[in-house]
């Protein structure tokens, strides 16, 4: 499967951002679905990942009531909207898919990604 980040950019603490993911190639009912980032230096780490029908989601604890990540499978896409941003949420934001129903925190698990889409938030 193939994925493609979209929605990214800078903006200012308190402000909102939606990214979009856009899965091709593969029945998307089929994966799974998660949001990573990564600052430099860093290891990538979790955000959110959620089921292949949407009514199993996780979150990083640091996330939790300010990020809302969803999907539609009609239109094979994954959602982050990002609320409240502060300027600790700036990195590069990543989709990943894994193979099967399960939603997962687990970085390993993940079979595919997207290039990334870098979200800036200035104090």
């Amino acid at each position: 499967v193939q994925l493609v980040e979209s929605g990214g950019g800078l903006v200012q603490a308190g402000d909102s951002l939606r990214l979009s993911c856009a899965a091709s190639g593969r029945t998307f009912t089929n994966f799974a679905m998660g949001w990573f980032r990564q600052t430099p230096g860093k290891q990538r780490e979790f955000v959110a990942a959620i089921n292949w029908s949407g009514e199993k989601i996780y979150y990083e604890d640091s996330v939790k009531g300010r990020f809302t990540i969803s999907r539609d499978n009609a239109k094979n896409t994954m959602y982050l909207q990002m609320n409240s941003l502060k300027p600790e949420d700036t990195a590069v934001y990543y989709c990943a898919a894994t193979i099967g129903f399960v939603a997962t925190m687990r970085i390993e698990a993940y079979d595919y990604w997207g290039q990334g889409t870098q979200v800036t938030i200035s104090a």
